[in-house]
């Protein structure tokens, strides 16, 4: 039987402040959308194309931080506090080579990269525009993701949800003056948008470096100083973190993909596809954000050596992820014109938008129960299988794309029907792995 530690309360105590994290970058997004949708389709367009193509690179240090999450959780279930700290600060080294070498190559290959993948010249010069100051935020998110897989780990959450909260307001008031020129701020139009979203993840950081110097017993969890390196460990962390590295570079960079192809379809599809991503978003963030959970307390049952009870934890988290998704599914369904009305002053893009945020609205239940799933196999350790696993996947998920896109030529909202596809295969195949694969591991 579950502990107490693991009932309804505390997965929803555990999983509100992640959700809140999770909702950082969304808010992010859209405030910058929201925002930028008031200038232009043209402006709608570039936002969304550049914040992918920064998200493709941010999404190797979310997977260098799923490891770092794993591990953390592991040593505190199994209560070896002074391993949690030794792991974080080898973090340090390698998310601060990740993060220089991220910056490099966005620096000095976006130009070149955007000019091959954009094909609308007024949305690419946007694009660039808005990628020419939002590709120094990509050293400030490296360590945040590393502190927030720390705290996650730790079950520690809370202190993400002040960051998302100083991140909100931070973004909000810069985009608001950036953006339009309020405040006595200069008129910056879309390269104000990307300033702001720099700044707010600068505060992020120094917030983590602040708390955790305040509130974290440095001494009793071995976090300073650096003694000696120790290259196995290193090794350890590296080859955990690689498959999830690489699984999630290639699942964003395949999702980056699935835009493209809607860019080509015309600068009204992408402003439309712009809306639905950014609502997506928003109403997909207890999915994501309950996959965190069940990755963290599956590692940790593993940890306390019971994980006779994975069922049924697995259960109440994909039920509790369900109830709370129902809630915003709902709000969507009702008031589809309205939400799509916030993006736009063009009341007839709104209406287009429609059909595509309903088919956003059963996606997000369906990856309620994938994402629970599959995160639990990545919580076992077993992160090579869940690569592999969502390998085959995506093969499927880019035929279907190209499939309705290249060949049939359907609308937008047929197109989007590819995420509920993503999402009923994730949770088949991480299912059929749990029930029928030895997935026991140490780490």
């Amino acid at each position: 039987m579950l502990t107490s530690s693991y009932s309804t309360k505390n997965i929803i105590y555990l999983a509100v402040p992640i959700m809140i994290g999770n909702l950082a970058q969304t808010l992010i997004t859209f405030v910058d959308t929201a925002f930028l949708g008031h200038l232009g389709n043209i402006e709608l367009g570039a936002a969304m194309m550049a914040g992918l193509y920064y998200y493709v690179f941010s999404t190797l240090a979310w997977g260098f931080a799923v490891g770092i999450q794993i591990i953390v959780a592991r040593r505190f279930g199994e209560g070896n506090l002074t391993q949690i700290g030794t792991v974080f600060k080898h973090g340090l080294v390698v998310v601060l080579g990740l993060a220089i070498t991220l910056f490099l190559l966005m620096h000095f290959l976006t130009d070149v990269l955007l000019n091959h993948i954009i094909t609308s010249p007024n949305i690419r010069a946007a694009a660039e525009e808005y990628m020419k100051f939002r590709h120094y935020g990509i050293i400030f998110v490296c360590f945040n993701f590393l502190f927030r897989s720390l705290y996650v780990g730790l079950s520690n959450t809370k202190v993400i949800t002040y960051t998302t909260l100083l991140m909100a307001a931070i973004n909000i008031f810069f985009d608001y003056g950036l953006i339009f020129g309020n405040f006595g701020f200069p008129h910056l139009g879309i390269s104000g948008a990307a300033i702001a979203s720099v700044m707010a993840e600068c505060s992020a950081l120094i917030f983590f470096i602040i708390y955790t110097f305040v509130n974290i017993p440095t001494r009793e969890y071995g976090i300073f100083p650096v003694k000696k390196f120790n290259f196995p460990l290193v090794k350890n962390i590296v080859g955990l973190s690689l498959p999830s590295m690489g699984q999630n570079l290639i699942s964003f960079g395949i999702w980056f993909l699935f835009f493209m192809m809607i860019e080509r379809m015309g600068e009204q599809s992408v402003a439309i596809s712009s809306i639905v991503r950014s609502v997506y978003l928003l109403i997909s963030v207890p999915a994501f954000a309950f996959g965190v959970v069940a990755n963290t307390l599956t590692s940790r049952i593993i940890g306390e050596g019971n994980e006779a009870e994975l069922g049924t934890l697995l259960k109440r988290i994909i039920g509790i992820s369900l109830a709370f998704a129902a809630v915003l599914v709902m709000v969507c369904l009702l008031f589809p014109e309205q939400l799509a009305g916030l993006y736009t002053n063009d009341p007839n893009l709104a209406v287009l938008s429609v059909p595509s945020l309903r088919v956003i609205c059963l996606s997000t239940l369906v990856m309620c129960v994938g994402m629970g799933l599959f995160s639990t196999v990545s919580g076992t350790g077993n992160t090579l299988v869940a690569f592999m696993l969502e390998m085959g996947v995506l093969v499927i998920y880019v035929g279907y794309v190209m499939l309705v896109t290249k060949v049939f030529e359907m609308p937008i909202e047929v197109i989007w029907c590819a995420e509920i596809v993503y999402g009923l295969l994730m949770g088949i195949a991480a299912f059929i792995y749990l029930k029928k694969a030895n997935w026991k591991k140490q780490i």
